[in-house]
């Protein structure tokens, strides 16, 4: 048989591996534990960001489609009616382009930039019903402004209901 002494130094280095063992696992699972961290805070602000740009976008749509802002464009030589329908197609354009951003807004704010983009098409439809055939385009952005000034400002409140959002996400 062989003596306790032949193995001693097996047992020392045992006694010495095994805290060392266990200290490297501790410190391994520590760093996976932070770096987890790590990467669901890059996850939340990168989400963050997103949500912000997406608020930005869509005031800038709804700045867009402002009567004010909508007025100034195209040719001032255009029938009322062309006038109109290139409107008409130029905001549904830009909105269609910017429908994805409703996976990063509140149900209740994409509903109503819908419906400010709809009511200002029906306010164009509403508008040129309500003149006679032989107004001229100048007539017609006149008594479109003043029929959105008369009504509620849907597009201002719109505007500072994703204002109070963005000031709550940040």
């Amino acid at each position: 048989m062989t003596s306790f002494s032949e193995y001693l130094p097996y047992a020392f280095a045992l006694i010495i591996a095994i805290p060392f063992l266990v200290l490297l696992r501790q410190f391994v699972h520590t760093y996976i534990t932070l770096k987890n961290q790590e990467i669901k805070l890059l996850s939340v602000k990168s989400n963050s960001e997103n949500k912000s740009h997406s608020y930005e976008r869509m005031t800038l749509f709804l700045e867009r489609i402002k009567p004010s802002n909508i007025v100034q464009r195209f040719d001032k030589d255009l029938a009322v009616h062309e006038f109109i329908f290139l409107t008409e197609k130029t905001i549904n354009e830009e909105f269609e382009y910017n429908s994805s951003q409703q996976l990063y807004l509140t149900k209740n704010s994409w509903k109503n930039v819908v419906d400010c983009k709809n009511a200002i098409i029906d306010l164009l439809h509403k508008t040129y019903e309500g003149l006679n055939n032989n107004a001229d385009l100048n007539e017609f952005k006149t008594v479109f402004i003043m029929n959105y000034m008369n009504a509620e400002d849907y597009i201002a409140v719109t505007i500072e209901d994703l204002r109070r959002e963005v000031l709550i996400l940040s």
